[in-house]
């Protein structure tokens, strides 16, 4: 793996690195390349809490791959714990997980990612990271180890990131569910007097809807 300064920031290139899994080897971001991908770190296996999140992933593998996005886990366990894991949760549940999982047993790529805080142990946090297909870094969350996250929330965030990107937009507080403007995409801010009054203008010919010039949004 390249020696990482410090963890990618939202809007740079995911750090390249070589990472053993249990769908063998593969290089970061270069085998996605052209997909996105969340790549989420769970504490270890064996455990209550990611099992459950497992469980959830691998059910929504399937909505994931109809965004063009791959699922990757990781954790400081050994590829032969995860193998393990997969097969209980298999035997245990019915349920397959189809996604690879990176075996960090030295804790390099955790590191890397900012995925161990050392006040919360020697184990990976709840991290998730969405990178786009060009491979650029578009969100980071974490949580901490005794609280499982939303997957409905991780799937909603890539649909609101792709669709922001593709149709230039903003997308408001839980998306496509606000309270204030419902399944309605927020247009940028102008940056003059004139398109202030000119996106005023498209409000009342009812092209656009606003609240004022600053706050205006739209349907798809």
């Amino acid at each position: 793996m390249e020696d990482v300064k410090r963890m990618a920031l939202l809007g740079e290139k995911f750090p390249s690195m070589e990472v053993v899994t249990t769908h063998g080897v593969k290089k970061l971001p270069d085998d996605y390349a052209g997909k996105w991908f969340v790549l989420f770190s769970h504490p270890g296996d064996f455990t209550p809490v990611c099992t459950t999140e497992f469980v959830s992933f691998s059910k929504k593998a399937d909505e994931f791959k109809k965004l063009n996005t791959e699922l990757i886990g990781l954790s400081v366990d050994q590829v032969f714990s995860h193998i393990k894991w997969i097969e209980w949760i298999k035997d245990k549940t019915d349920v397959e997980v189809p996604f690879p999982v990176i075996a960090d047993e030295l804790g390099r790529t955790a590191s890397a990612l900012g995925m161990i805080h050392p006040s919360k142990g020697t184990n990976t946090v709840r991290a998730v990271f969405i990178v786009d297909d060009k491979g650029v870094v578009r969100l980071i969350m974490y949580y901490p180890q005794e609280v499982g996250r939303n997957v409905d929330e991780v799937l909603r965030s890539v649909k609101a990131l792709q669709t922001a990107d593709k149709n230039k937009v903003a997308v408001p507080e839980n998306w496509p569910n606000n309270p204030l403007i419902g399944d309605k995409v927020i247009i940028p801010p102008v940056a003059t007097e004139k398109l202030a009054k000119e996106r005023l203008e498209q409000a009342q010919n009812g092209e656009i809807e606003c609240f004022d010039w600053w706050f205006c949004y739209k349907k798809l």
